[in-house]
Order: structure tokens, then C-alpha cells, then sequence
């Protein structure tokens, strides 16, 4: 199974269809958004995925109006973090800013894979038994220094696509 993880839109309506078409080329089953996607304009855009679509709302994202509404209406499955995923027997753990993961996994001891973004900083590490990753910024304006990830299941082969 191939998912597509990215992070922190802002907004970046051109980025975001740039990820679309990425995701779309590399034929993922699953994106996952960390947070931040920010308004409704950018989540409309993401219905241009021929993947489904999941993940958690972010601190910029809380009080946009019709964000939620929007999420239903287009199938979308976000929730405030964190978000617990089971994908191919995988534990999967989903949040938006990632200070409260560790003291997190020490409730949640079978999570395997972890997602985050906020930072706008990349993060691919092993803490123990565990795969933490944050795919970078998405939403800058510096061509080439935006990133997104790719990630094969079951083996955790992660792949960073810059553009």
C-alpha cells in the first residue's frame, strides 16, 4: 500500500494542486494531511485526489468556518488529533504538532508509525520500535524546498519528493 503524507498548506492553492498531481501520478491509495490545510478553498482542492483522503485538523485550521462541514460533504475523514489509524495491521498515529507524542505513545505503546507536521521542518527518525515522520514544508514559496512523502506499507520504505 502506498500512502501520501503531506503537511502544512496554508493555503498555497498552486502547491497544492502541484501535491495533487504528484499524488495522482505516483497512484497512492490513501493521503494523509497533518493540519493546516486552513480554509476551504485548499480542501476543495484536494478533492482532485483519486486517493482517499484522511487526517487531522491543525492549530490554523480550528476556526475556519465551513472547514468541518466541508470535510463531510467531500467524504473527507479529519478529526481533531490525535487520529489512531490501523493500515495493513500498521498502528498508525496522526497528529498536528508533535509535542505531546511521546508522552502519547506511552498510552498508546502499539502505535508503529507516526505522522506530524507544524514545524514546516522535516523529521524522519526511530524513537525505540517507532517511525516518526514529518515530511516538511508544503507551503513555501522557494521552489524545490517544498516536500511532501511518500510511504510504502508494510515495509516503511519512505521516499521525500521535493518540488
Amino acid at each position: 500500500m502506498l500512502i501520501g503524507v503531506v503537511s502544512d498548506t496554508h493555503n498555497n492553492l498552486k502547491n497544492i494542486h502541484k501535491i495533487v498531481n504528484i499524488f495522482n501520478n505516483h497512484n497512492v491509495e490513501l493521503v494523509i494531511h497533518t493540519g493546516d490545510i486552513t480554509n476551504i478553498k485548499s480542501l476543495q482542492c484536494f478533492s482532485e485526489l483519486k486517493a482517499s483522503f484522511t487526517g487531522v485538523f491543525g492549530n490554523n485550521d480550528l476556526n475556519e468556518p465551513g472547514l468541518k462541514e466541508l470535510c463531510k460533504k467531500l467524504n473527507f475523514e479529519f478529526q481533531n488529533p490525535p487520529m489512531i489509524l490501523n493500515l495493513l495491521g500498521i498502528k498508525v498515529g496522526v497528529f498536528h504538532e508533535p509535542d505531546n507524542i511521546k508522552c502519547f505513545l506511552k498510552k498508546e505503546e502499539s502505535l508503529s508509525l507516526i505522522f506530524h507536521g507544524h514545524t514546516h521542518r522535516y523529521k524522519h527518525e526511530k524513537l525505540g520500535n517507532k517511525t516518526i515522520i514529518n515530511p516538511g514544508e508544503s507551503a513555501g514559496h522557494v521552489k524545490g524546498s517544498n516536500s511532501i512523502g511518500l510511504i510504502s506499507l508494510p515495509s516503511l520504505e519512505f521516499e521525500r519528493i521535493f518540488f
